[in-house]
């Protein structure tokens, strides 16, 4: 006999078709029960098995990413731009987590950046959340919280935060990238030892380098320059020096200082070149002319030596 001829009509009140079929579906359940079970399964008990699944929690994600220039502040576009060794303030939620029995929530996660070449900036932050929760938390979503430091030398290009969340409850993980733009400063890079960008200041502070390197005597002569494409040792551990001689108009060394500077260091972040700065004191009595500062280099991790000179006037 035909199931379907026997179910109790429907009251008079006007149902929705995703009503009907679940309060007929409900009623072929009910006779189900009641009778043997056919060789194949009624299509109405498919549907309401298929409607239990649809209910089912949300994956688990990464949700609202934050990076803000303060702490608690507000987040930042996403086309802003960082400066190297600026602090970013960055957070996130996860959602979609399951809990146990006895309302236990039991997350991991790890939280990485990198620069535009892949390389991370920062150790790893790893932790995991645990939580019991009450009955008024139903909503409740955890924050992570983490501040994230671009290399004072940072390269200009696209970084990225990479967050993986795993729910040790459910055996789910969810990852989500948070891209970010830094502005830094360029600087040519190279295989081997080399000295770049020198330029010459007028004073100690400034920032604009002199169009036209001129003097007068008794002037203080400032210089900068940077030191890039010596190699790394264990801990990106360098060794790096330099020399600087003055040589008069007529090539004569009038001076010269051995160790004028040197950066023996090592960081997790790979420094990416040496800035380096100086200053010569003239005479009053100095005589006018041309004069050339000569920088020698010294690698000492990849044993290498390199010079470069350049000039500037007494008038």
């Amino acid at each position: 006999m035909n199931m379907l001829t026997h179910l109790t009509p429907l009251h008079s009140k006007v149902l929705g078709p995703g009503s009907w079929v679940l309060a007929n579906a409900a009623q072929t359940v009910r006779r189900v029960c009641q009778h043997p079970a056919p060789s194949t399964q009624h299509p109405l008990l498919v549907l309401l098995l298929a409607g239990s699944l649809l209910a089912a929690t949300a994956p688990l994600a990464v949700v609202r990413p934050t990076v803000s220039d303060r702490d608690g502040g507000v987040a930042v576009p996403s086309s802003f731009v960082h400066d190297p060794g600026e602090t970013m303030f960055f957070s996130f939620q996860v959602d979609g987590f399951a809990a146990s029995s006895a309302d236990r929530v039991h997350l991991s996660y790890k939280l990485d950046a990198f620069d535009s070449h892949g390389v991370r900036i920062m150790e790893p932050a790893a932790a995991e959340i645990e939580e019991t929760l009450a009955p008024e938390d139903k909503n409740w979503k955890p924050t992570v919280r983490q501040e994230i430091v671009i290399p004072p030398l940072a390269d200009s290009g696209n970084y990225k935060i990479a967050i993986s969340v795993t729910d040790l409850i459910a055996k789910a993980t969810a990852t989500k990238e948070v891209p970010f733009e830094v502005r830094g400063r360029r600087v040519d890079p190279s295989d081997t030892l080399v000295i770049r960008n020198i330029h010459f200041y007028r004073g100690e502070e400034d920032r604009e380098a002199l169009s036209k390197a001129g003097y007068r005597p008794g002037d203080a002569v400032w210089a900068r320059f940077d030191i890039i494409g010596y190699k790394y040792g264990d801990g990106n551990a360098i060794d790096v020096s330099y020399d600087v001689s003055v040589l008069s108009p007529s090539g004569k060394v009038l001076y010269t200082q051995s160790q004028a500077g040197a950066d023996r260091s090592q960081s997790f972040y790979p420094k990416r070149y040496v800035p380096a700065v100086f200053s010569l004191a003239t005479k009053h009595d100095t005589h006018p002319g041309e004069y050339t500062v000569s920088i020698t280099a010294h690698d000492g991790v990849g044993n290498q030596t390199c010079e470069a000179r350049q000039s500037f006037t007494i008038e």
